[in-house]
């Protein structure tokens, strides 16, 4: 419980529409001001996509440069940009926007079945991410869907694309990836490097459950509309600020203090 919980707030993601819930941010002013809330309600950082107005995903890189300029506005929030974008991009259509120099940017180090369709990342694309990172010094979270693929950051890291420590996000409850139980969350854990930092990102009714362990364990926490639309049962949430509170409350009942965006850069190791 010594090291302050990072609460990262997934505001909007690729594939969560206004038909599933009215709450979800679409414009770069909604999403900025969605960060907002979810800043002043405990979030260190926020992790975010592309939308344009009609709400289809975008990574084009000025739809990026207005989120980023909104949000910088707007609070001191750490902001970490997605490079998976939605299924079927390229990957130069997902990485156009990570010269803006975002605190952090996602890296998936596999491919996995996502519902019906497939979230493609060859080694080929892995690595081409990664040199980018690397190149603009931006500091990676590795998205991890499935054990194989901390095999995968580990090559990455003899290679010389990764250096340590590592910072893994432990995606659990996608159909057709790693299932969310304390259990798997626990395995990833061990794992991963000596030294690594982790937090975990439970999908749609795993999403609070896993939370909880994370605080326990003395990992992180992301979470939002991104992942899961619903406070509980039958309720939505009116916005991933309220996930956030939520987070909040579950630490401060167990003794765990919230991290501030300078400590959780200081650290997940951002330099800049």
């Amino acid at each position: 419980m010594s090291s302050p919980l990072i609460i990262t707030a997934a505001v909007v993601g690729a594939e969560t529409m206004r038909e599933h819930t009215p709450h979800v941010p679409y414009t770069p002013q909604e999403i900025a001001q969605e960060c907002q809330r979810c800043f002043e309600a405990g979030a260190a950082m926020v992790h975010v996509h592309g939308r344009h107005d009609d709400g289809a995903p975008t990574q084009d890189r000025e739809t990026f440069q207005k989120i980023l300029s909104e949000i910088r506005r707007r609070c001191g929030v750490l902001v970490q940009f997605s490079t998976g974008g939605a299924v079927g991009m390229d990957v130069e259509e997902r990485i156009e926007a990570l010269d803006l120099q975002p605190d952090m940017a996602t890296l998936t180090t596999g491919s996995v079945n996502f519902g019906d369709n497939v979230f493609l990342n060859s080694l080929s694309t892995i690595r081409t991410i990664a040199d980018r990172l690397r190149t603009l010094d931006i500091t990676p979270e590795i998205e991890i869907f499935d054990t194989g693929m901390i095999d995968t950051a580990l090559r990455l890291l003899d290679e010389g694309l990764l250096t340590e420590p590592l910072h893994f996000d432990f995606v659990l409850g996608v159909a057709g990836g790693m299932g969310a139980s304390r259990r798997n969350l626990q395995f990833l854990v061990d794992s991963i490097p000596d030294g690594s930092t982790w937090s975990v990102a439970g999908m749609g009714r795993h999403e609070l459950p896993l939370a909880s362990a994370a605080i326990e364990m003395g990992g992180h926490v992301r979470v939002g509309l991104e992942d899961n639309i619903y406070l509980k049962k039958g309720v939505l949430a009116r916005g991933s600020y309220e996930l956030v509170e939520e987070v909040a409350r579950r630490a401060t009942n167990v003794g765990r203090n919230l991290a501030t965006s300078e400590q959780a850069r200081q650290i997940l190791g951002i330099s800049r």
